[in-house]
C-alpha cells in the first residue's frame, strides 16, 4: 500500500535522473567535438584565424561553420571579369615580373637601360592592351574591370612604379624604339670599352705607363661624354660607366692631365685680376702728363717776362 502511494514519487525521481543523465552526456559530447575540433586545428598549421577564433571568448562559432570563414572564391557572374581580361591580367603578371627580375640584376653596374628595353618594351604593350578603349572579344573592354574598379587600382598602381624607374633612368635617350640602341650609344660603349682594355694592359704594373698610354683614349672618351651631355642624348647606364670609369683614372690609378678648356678660363681670369691694377696705373700716368702740361706754360711764360727785363735793363 504504501508502495502505490510513493510510486508518482518515484517516477518523478526515474524521470529526473534520466534527463540529468542525458544532459551530462550532450555536454560531455559537444565537449569531446570542440577539444577534438581544437586538436584538428592545432595540427593544421594554414588556419590560425580559426584557431583564434575558436580560443576568443567573444566568438563561439558552431562545429559546422569552422570551415566556412574564407571569404568567397567566386561572385555573381555579372561582377566577375571576362575569361579575355583575366588572360591579360595573367600574361601582366609574368611581364611584370620579367621586368623586376631584369632590373635586380642590373642594379650594379647599372645597365637598366640596355639589358632590360626588351622586357620593359613587352610590359608596356600589354598594359595598353589592358587600358585601350577598343573592345576584346565579346564586346568586352578590360580597363574598367581591371584598372579602375576599386580604390587600390593595384594594376595602375605596379605600372606605374615601373614607368617611374624607366623615365628617371632616362633610357628613352638611349633606346630607339625598344628595338635596339642608339648610335651614339653603341658608339660610347665602344669608346668606353677601348679605354678599359687599355687599363686592363697596364694596371697590373707601372700606373706611370698607364697615364702616358692611355692618356688619349681617355679624354677622347670624355670628350664623347660631354657631348653626349650637352645633347641630351645619355641615360643612366652611360653616366654610371662614366663615373666608374672616371674614378678608376684618378683615384685606382693617380692619373690626371690638365683640361684644354681651363685655358682659357685660367687666361680670363688672370686678366680680370689685373684689370684693376692697370686701370690706376693708367690714371695715374695720365694725371701726372696732365700736370706737366699746366707746368710748361706758366714757366716758359715767366722766362720770357724775364727776357724782357733784361732787355729794359740793358
Amino acid at each position: 500500500m504504501s508502495l502505490y502511494k510513493n510510486s508518482p514519487f518515484l517516477v518523478c525521481l526515474v524521470l529526473s535522473s534520466y534527463a540529468l543523465a542525458s544532459s551530462v552526456g550532450v555536454n560531455i559530447t559537444a565537449s569531446d567535438s570542440a577539444d577534438k575540433l581544437k586538436q584538428t586545428v592545432f595540427l593544421s598549421p594554414a588556419t590560425p584565424a580559426v584557431v583564434a577564433m575558436v580560443d576568443s571568448p567573444v566568438f563561439k562559432p558552431g562545429v559546422d561553420s569552422l570551415f566556412s570563414l574564407n571569404l568567397l572564391s567566386s561572385f555573381p557572374e555579372d561582377l566577375e571579369i571576362s575569361d579575355y581580361c583575366s588572360d591579360l591580367l595573367h600574361i601582366f603578371g609574368q611581364r611584370y615580373v620579367a621586368y623586376v627580375n631584369c632590373l635586380v640584376t642590373a642594379a650594379r653596374p647599372v645597365k637598366v637601360c640596355q639589358n632590360c628595353f626588351s622586357s620593359y618594351g613587352s610590359l608596356m604593350n600589354i598594359y595598353m592592351n589592358i587600358s585601350s578603349d577598343q573592345m576584346g572579344p565579346g564586346n568586352v573592354s578590360c580597363r574598367d574591370s581591371l584598372l579602375r574598379s576599386d580604390h587600390l587600382m593595384l594594376v595602375y598602381l605596379l605600372y606605374s612604379n615601373m614607368e617611374d624607374i624607366w623615365k628617371k633612368s632616362a633610357c628613352d635617350n638611349c633606346i630607339k624604339g625598344f628595338q635596339s640602341m642608339t648610335n651614339d650609344t653603341l658608339y660610347f660603349i665602344s669608346s668606353l670599352n677601348q679605354t678599359l682594355t687599355c687599363f686592363e694592359k697596364y694596371q697590373q704594373g707601372n700606373h706611370t705607363e698607364l697615364c702616358k698610354d692611355c692618356k688619349n683614349a681617355y679624354r677622347d672618351l670624355n670628350e664623347l661624354y660631354s657631348r653626349m651631355e650637352t645633347n641630351l642624348t645619355m641615360c643612366v647606364d652611360i653616366e654610371d660607366s662614366m663615373n666608374m670609369t672616371r674614378r678608376l683614372w684618378s683615384k685606382n690609378f693617380h692619373c690626371s692631365f690638365p683640361r684644354e678648356e681651363t685655358v682659357p678660363v685660367i687666361a680670363v681670369s688672370s686678366f680680370m685680376l689685373f684689370l684693376p691694377i692697370i686701370f690706376y696705373l693708367s690714371s695715374f700716368l695720365h694725371s701726372e702728363q696732365k700736370k706737366r702740361k699746366l707746368i710748361h706754360p706758366k714757366r716758359a711764360k715767366s722766362y720770357s717776362s724775364l727776357m724782357n727785363i733784361q732787355d729794359k735793363l740793358s
